[in-house]
């Protein structure tokens, strides 16, 4: 299932669903996510509402299905050069450890993330 018509839009998803990886969403995380989002998202509006808004639809996807929409929206995304597709995995590296500490939840979920971005080979 894909649900994000663009790439930055889908980078954004990941950032939040890696932040979420441990159950909770640390106010360091949520810092990590806004300064990276000055890259991929550099003359858009407010940063911190487009966030809050990304939470919110996040929040309400049933979490079973949160594997699903990145596998496919990777591959739907299959444009995108492997390069980006492994910056945007040590991006949420970031992300994970921004509140001092790495959960063995957060390590699943990038493990399984680095998994997909393995799969979808550069056309």
């Amino acid at each position: 299932m894909v649900i994000h018509k663009t790439f930055s839009d889908f980078i954004l998803y990941l950032f939040v669903h890696m932040a979420y990886a441990d159950g909770d969403l640390h106010p360091a995380e949520e810092k990590a996510i806004l300064e990276k989002m000055n890259r991929h998202f550099p003359i858009e509006g407010d940063h911190k509402i487009k966030f809050d808004q990304e939470v919110v639809t996040y929040q309400k996807i049933e979490p079973s299905k949160h594997h699903s929409i990145i596998k496919e929206s990777f591959k739907h995304f299959d444009h995108i050069k492997f390069s980006q597709r492994y910056r945007i995995y040590a991006d949420m590296y970031d992300i994970i450890q921004a509140d001092g500490k790495v959960e063995a939840s957060e390590t699943k979920a990038i493990n399984e993330l680095k998994q997909i971005i393995d799969m979808i080979v550069d056309k």
